[in-house]
């Protein structure tokens, strides 16, 4: 029986190409030796990405120490020159500001069981979005709690608790698969993986192209 749904934050609830990320794009391309927007996002996100690969336990490091390894890497690499607080004021705008997908607050709305949030972003970032858009969900669960990243197993076994509920009683709903899909795998979590510009096939696994397509 389903008593829950978990759900990820970054590119499932809100919008990833929105106006902060591009104004900070702008910047990058403007202030740097990086000019095309995707190779500066291909550089970003692959800092990011190995950053929380190693971010767990006495090495964890919130959101803001993240910017700041990032940007200096860019500076010493790629030549980033500018106002390095205007940037990283920029990006604190982007985890609050980016705007949901049209249907999350719908789907918030028609959910018969309580919704969470699991989010490698900062607590308080997150329960400040959340006023913003007028979002109450059950809880928020993020890797600050647990000293990890997703897809580290402790922030699923963290929302677990905080649900009360078994592996087999919940839904993962994310749009990465290395993040989302795979670790609720390993958790006995039922996953849905939401591909929104594109058509996916995942073998075994639910894909939806938007929110709209969960009934209750």
């Amino acid at each position: 029986m389903l008593k829950a749904y978990f759900i990820d934050y970054t590119g499932t609830m809100v919008k990833e190409d929105e106006p902060y990320t591009r104004e900070l794009l702008a910047y990058f391309a403007t202030h740097s030796d990086l000019k095309d927007p995707r190779d500066i996002l291909g550089v970003v996100w692959g800092m990011i990405k190995e950053i929380e690969a190693g971010c767990s336990g006495d090495s964890f490091i919130k959101n803001d120490e993240k910017v700041d390894r990032i940007l200096s890497s860019c500076v010493e690499k790629h030549g980033l020159k500018g106002d390095l607080n205007y940037m990283h004021d920029v990006w604190r705008k982007v985890w609050v500001h980016a705007p949901l997908y049209e249907d999350v607050k719908p789907f918030f709305e028609r959910s018969s069981v309580p919704v969470y949030v699991l989010s490698n972003d900062d607590l308080g970032y997150l329960e400040e979005s959340m006023k913003i858009k007028e979002l109450n969900p059950a809880g928020i669960i993020s890797a600050e709690m647990v000293r990890a990243c997703k897809p580290d197993r402790a922030i699923f076994e963290k929302a677990l608790k905080i649900a009360g509920v078994r592996p087999d009683e919940v839904i993962h709903i994310g749009d990465s698969v290395t993040s989302d899909v795979e670790p609720a795998l390993k958790m006995g979590i039922t996953p849905i993986y939401i591909s929104r510009k594109n058509d996916a096939i995942i073998d075994g696994v639910r894909v939806i192209r938007s929110l709209d397509e969960i009934t209750f």
